[in-house]
């Protein structure tokens, strides 16, 4: 059972400024404050979107939060950043600035997988691009301490949330260090931010130096030393990545020079031992009674005043090894019933990280999306168009979190695993203001759904387990048998959701879990013959078991049995009705071969996908560790770890995303080229049904001589490629490669069968 906290989200004393009641719209320009009769804002709040005042927007949510509390909050929203003067149009905050890039990492907003810069950006007005700096985060932070050098700086959002700790940066190639020593800030609140951020806000107003406050969960900071009262071990002690240094003592200062080789050597037995007392301690299954004990809570919990110490960021910068260890760790302290803080040192200094917030409880979640939203733009945005509003404005999240642990998303690490839902009440209600308040409403609410369709209100069945499992997912490599799958919860709230008055039709675009669903053939009933506007999508990922088991995703015997449900369902109902299956190219543990797997099972069952996804390594995510280190970080990490299979480079990226739309002809000169090198040339190159690609044409062979020739006039030396630079790669090096990973060649007859002796989970 998770504990709960010392006081309730909507429990505080509200602040004096609670006599101003809420407004129509949280002020963005002085002349509204004015209209309120405000002198000055609490709270200023600064973010890289456009203001949506919409429960889908982070900012909104965060403002009308506070609000609520009865602090006065101002937003500024997406700010000219040249200077410290659009920092200052509201006036200096009383309290402190909070500052998120978004709803998006700006980075993420701004370039492609292939690093392209986009021109558009779905939260700004028309559509525009470029509204909003490259690490927004650290430029507006900067921007708030050159105009208010006194004033604190929160720094929160999924941007500063995956950039924590140390962490592999994509767009650089290089490990950065914690966000909150680049951004200036004064405190860092990651995940979905209410808990801590209530807690700290009224803290600060009460007096409290924001210096001071280390203790709210949900929250890092830095300092010199580590806090006292609390007791160190080290990472390597909990899972041991082959031969490393010498384990420093815990009892060590970490802000000092190191021990000398000796002080190390023993402290490892040391180490050793507390470790062994902590984890035999900590694995003690909680039991009900200790509840009833009224002498528990007098009871000594050492592991309670435990830290970890996890590889400097020295060393995880220049050690893949630890940077791989680092992230193991990471990954299993984010159970808010027994994650330990994490403490890592970057120079001097070190970032302590307080363990995740508790979730919040039903009627708390109701609270938060019960708050006054207008549900509609800023007016000064005017008749513009901002499509990320417009595509979520009839949508409603039912529930937050993930437990499906999935290696290339980075929800867990903001949201946590721990599914937090609201009331059918709520939901309820949310229709109604729909119905009120969005300007056309035609009938349809878009989605009911939130990360995952339908993960509502399903959780741990076992309370002593939810309080102490570490485990990454609870749907990999199979199913937890602690895991409760029964949809009826959701099922009913389908059902109440589309008899309401009004209501014309209830779409569910969330993706669905469809692992998950199968276990309830009654949901799959429900959603085909109900929900469905004509496509449903699904993300399979991949077909292949060594991707998907780098993904911690289901093989493709789960897909089959869906569709069986889901077709039948369908035919049932009358309704013609399809799955969009999405896919990942170039996922680490891809080789080229399992992209051409995957490529003739799209085939085989007709699928021509327009849009590929080739893999975004994002911030902090268990897939950009593989990624990096190409090391498999998913088990215990060792000097002998499995070397995981990692596509990159543009040309290796480009390749498997080719093969992904093997239908478009503009990719057959590619894949026909790494076919033949692959030596599956005459298996797959021709007009048979089993072959991937036609033979070139009397014209495209023309075609690419003349193109062959043309680079030859341009290059300096008269060569017709630069030496080393083979336009599409050296194949013999890449075929040579995937040899050593088991990938041989094979006949016509073994590709025929694969299917048969393909395992399936």
């Amino acid at each position: 059972m998770i504990p709960l906290p010392d006081v309730k989200l909507f429990d505080y004393p509200k602040y004096w400024a609670e006599c101003y009641d809420t407004s129509p719209f949280l002020p963005i320009s002085r002349k509204e404050m004015d209209e309120l009769g405000w002198d000055s804002c609490d709270i200023i709040l600064v973010t890289g979107d456009a203001y949506v005042d919409h429960p889908s927007f982070g900012m909104a949510v965060i403002g009308r939060m506070l609000e609520s509390q009865g602090f006065r909050v101002g937003i500024i929203a997406q700010p000219d950043w040249q200077s410290k003067d659009a920092f200052m149009k509201l006036g200096k905050p009383n309290l402190y600035f909070g500052v998120t890039s978004g709803n998006m990492d700006s980075m993420i907003n701004r370039y492609t997988a292939e690093r392209r810069i986009r021109h558009d950006d779905a939260y700004t007005p028309n559509n525009e691009g470029g509204k909003r700096p490259d690490r927004a985060v650290l430029v507006y932070s900067q921007r708030c301490k050159e105009a208010y050098k006194d004033v604190p700086v929160v720094i929160g959002g999924i941007e500063a949330s995956l950039r924590r700790i140390s962490h592999y940066d994509y767009w650089s190639e290089k490990v950065r260090r914690s966000i909150l020593f680049d951004a200036k800030a004064d405190i860092l609140i990651y995940g979905n931010a209410e808990r801590p951020l209530v807690e700290v806000s009224h803290r600060i107003a009460r007096g409290d130096n924001i210096g001071d406050i280390t203790d709210v969960r949900g929250t890092a900071f830095l300092t010199k030393h580590a806090l006292p009262g609390w007791k160190g071990i080290d990472s390597r002690s909990l899972d041991k990545p082959g031969k490393i240094d010498p384990i420093p003592s815990p009892y060590i200062d970490t802000t000092k020079t190191e021990a000398c080789s000796s002080e190390q050597e023993n402290a490892v037995n040391i180490v050793e031992e507390e470790v062994k007392k902590d984890i035999t301690k900590t694995a003690q299954p909680i039991q009900l009674s200790e509840y009833r004990n009224k002498t528990w809570a007098k009871k000594d919990k050492p592991w309670e005043t435990t830290y970890i110490n996890l590889p400097t960021y020295e060393q995880v910068r220049d050690n893949k090894r630890l940077y791989a260890h680092a992230s193991r760790i990471f990954h299993q302290e984010v159970n808010p019933g027994s994650a330990k803080p994490l403490v890592q040192k970057h120079g001097d200094r070190i970032i302590w990280l307080n363990p995740p917030a508790y979730p919040l409880s039903e009627a708390e979640m109701d609270g938060v999306f019960g708050l006054p939203y207008a549900r509609v733009p800023h007016p000064i945005y005017g008749d513009a168009k901002i499509p990320a509003y417009d595509m979520i404005k009839t949508s409603i999240n039912i529930m937050r979190g993930c437990f499906g642990g999935c290696t290339f998303c980075s929800i867990t690490e903001h949201e946590g695993r721990i599914i937090q839902s609201r009331s059918e009440e709520s939901i309820l209600q949310e229709i109604e203001d729909i119905k009120e308040k969005v300007p056309g409403f035609t009938g349809v609410i878009s989605d009911l759904g939130g990360p995952t369709a339908n993960m509502y209100k399903l959780r741990c069945k076992s309370p002593k387990a939810e309080a102490t499992c570490r485990k990454p997912s609870c749907v990999w490599p199979t199913i937890c048998g602690h895991l409760d799958t029964d949809h009826s919860p959701t099922i009913s709230l389908y059902r109440k959701a589309r008899a309401v008055k009004g209501i014309k039709k209830v779409l569910i675009a969330s993706g669905v879990r469809y692992d998950l669903a199968v276990e309830d053939p009654e949901y799959v009933k429900e959603l085909a013959t109900h929900h469905v506007g004509g496509y449903l999508k699904i993300a399979p990922e991949h077909t292949e078991e060594g991707p998907l088991n780098k993904m911690m995703k289901p093989g493709m015997g789960s897909y089959d049995k869906f569709k069986v449900l889901f077709d039948k369902y369908s035919k049932e109902a009358g309704k013609k009705q399809f799955l969009i299956p999405y896919f990942i190219s170039a996922h680490p543990g891809t080789t080229d071969m399992d992209m051409i797997h995957l490529a003739m099972w799209l085939k085989e069952n007709d699928f021509k996908l327009d849009q590929v996804q080739n893999f975004y390594p994002s911030p902090l995510a268990n897939a950009t560790t593989l990624y990096h280190t190409e090391i498999d970080s998913l088990r215990n990490v060792r000097h002998d770890s499995e070397s995981v299979p990692v596509p990159k480079g543009t040309i290796q990226r480009r390749l498997h995303k080719a093969i992904l739309r093997y239908h478009d002809p503009a990719n057959w000169p590619i894949i026909r080229e790494a076919i033949t090198k692959m030596g599956l040339g005459k298996q797959l190159i021709g007009s048979k049904p089993t072959c991937l690609v036609p033979a070139e044409t009397r014209g495209e062979e023309n075609l690419r001589l003349n193109r062959s020739q043309a680079k030859g006039k341009n290059n300096a030396k008269g060569n017709k490629t630069s030496p080393g630079q083979k336009r599409y790669g050296n194949h013999k090096t890449q075929a040579a490669k995937n040899g050593k990973q088991g990938l041989t060649r094979f006949s016509d007859n073994q590709f025929n069968d694969r299917k048969k002796s393909k395992k399936t989970h």
